[in-house]
């Protein structure tokens, strides 16, 4: 008889965007003739800039011939983009990779989600609260979260982000050995300082832990003295992965493409702790037998974005899309709603009202001004009494989401 992993059957019934999805579609049936503006989802909604269309049709083309076809490319990436993201994305800030801690994939997401699975199932995870579902779930998956009791989970150790503290996340009084952190942060919007950050590489050093630092947002960063990757902070190379995407940095959503750093000097131990194995070389191994590579196309794609051209043009379309926050900062300020994020990442965290819980104050706004907005609360518990805004949205759409919310608040 074959049996089901039952860790699956402990997730909840949808992911969190499947159950918006849910009642959005189940307003827009009872409400046909409404448009709906979402600024909940964050997908983004400018196409791809002309340097990579332009990369990507080349390659396109390399691909209808004979002398140029690609078939299987390496796992960790073709040379030319790891090339291209040391160069551009590390030495900049004085952070020296060999190529070989490079592994192309097909989106943060994929190994934000995967990394876990090279690690034993009872190690002890810590996140920042509220926390990105998939570092959840996934480790639900695995049989390393617990229970799901009261909305949350057992065995997770929830480090709470809330205007209280300034959402910045306190270190934990026992030891963790896993650490999901993400800057700028998705879903706050809000960032850490180089002194914060360093806190945590010291605690990581100190316990033996392992940061996973989602870094997918780091080209919003508008502060030049906040970090952008981990790797700015000495001895990180020692604890931490780091997860890059091209998704918002260039629009990839569709195109699918991104990378993670896992340096060789980290190690895990065995359990009886007698030898330390590499996880560059896990990792390595992991990928080469559950992983094909990302695709030539998309890697073409991804290299165009570090040309001169390329920068240009996606830095453009990154002050599009803060353009919006800024839009959307003020226009709810002026409302009188309390609003955290936004400056250094494309993402706004609102204070409900009156202390509506999120799903309800969800629903409010989706029937009272047809705007979409996702409930804090599908972050986790300390996202109770948030929703989150994207900026990803249509600069139109977005001042007419700001319009409609004005009227309905005002009313």
């Amino acid at each position: 008889m074959a049996l089901i992993n039952e860790h699956f059957l402990k997730l909840p019934g949808n992911y969190l965007f499947a159950d918006i999805a849910k009642k959005v579609n189940a307003y827009k049936v009872s409400h046909p003739k409404q448009k709906v503006i979402s600024l909940g989802i964050g997908d983004v909604t400018q196409p791809l800039c002309p340097a990579v269309i332009e990369a990507m049709h080349k390659a396109t083309d390399e691909m209808a011939k004979k002398a140029s076809f690609r078939g299987y490319g390496p796992e960790r990436g073709y040379d030319f983009l790891r090339e291209a993201i040391i160069k551009n994305d590390f030495l900049p800030r004085g952070i020296h990779l060999d190529m070989n801690e490079i592994f192309v994939n097909d989106g943060a997401k994929s190994d934000t989600g995967n990394f876990q699975e090279i690690l034993r199932w009872d190690n002890n995870i810590g996140v920042t609260d509220p926390v990105y579902p998939v570092y959840i779930d996934s480790n639900v998956m695995i049989g390393r979260a617990g229970v799901f009791e009261n909305g949350a989970w057992s065995n997770v150790t929830y480090i709470p982000c809330t205007a209280d503290n300034n959402f910045i996340p306190q270190i934990p009084d026992h030891r963790v050995d896993m650490i999901y952190l993400c800057y700028p942060n998705n879903p706050t919007g809000t960032v850490l300082t180089k002194e914060e950050l360093r806190k945590w590489v010291n605690y990581a050093i100190h316990n033996d832990s392992i940061i996973l630092y989602d870094a997918a947002y780091q080209a919003y960063i508008r502060d030049e003295s906040i970090p952008h990757s981990i790797y700015e902070i000495r001895g990180a190379r020692k604890v931490a992965v780091e997860f890059h995407s091209y998704s918002k940095t260039a629009g990839f959503t569709g195109i699918r493409c991104g990378y993670t750093i896992v340096p060789k000097e980290l190690t895990a131990s065995a359990l009886d702790g007698t030898a330390r194995a590499s996880l560059n070389q896990i990792w390595d191994r992991r990928q080469c037998t559950k992983f094909n590579g990302t695709s030539y196309i998309s890697q073409r794609a991804a290299e165009a974005i570090y040309t001169p051209e390329g920068r240009k043009q996606v830095k453009e379309v990154i002050d599009y899309y803060m353009e919006n926050a800024d839009i959307m900062r003020d226009s709810l300020t002026r409302l009188g709603y309390k609003v955290f994020g936004g400056i250094n990442a494309p993402y706004l965290w609102v204070k409900t009202p009156d202390g509506i819980d999120s799903w309800k104050f969800f629903e409010q706004l989706l029937y009272g001004a047809s705007v979409v907005c996702t409930p804090g609360v599908g972050f986790g518990p300390s996202g109770e009494g948030y929703i989150r805004f994207t900026a990803f949205g249509d600069r139109e759409d977005c001042r007419e989401a700001m319009k409609r919310i004005a009227e309905w608040t005002l009313k």
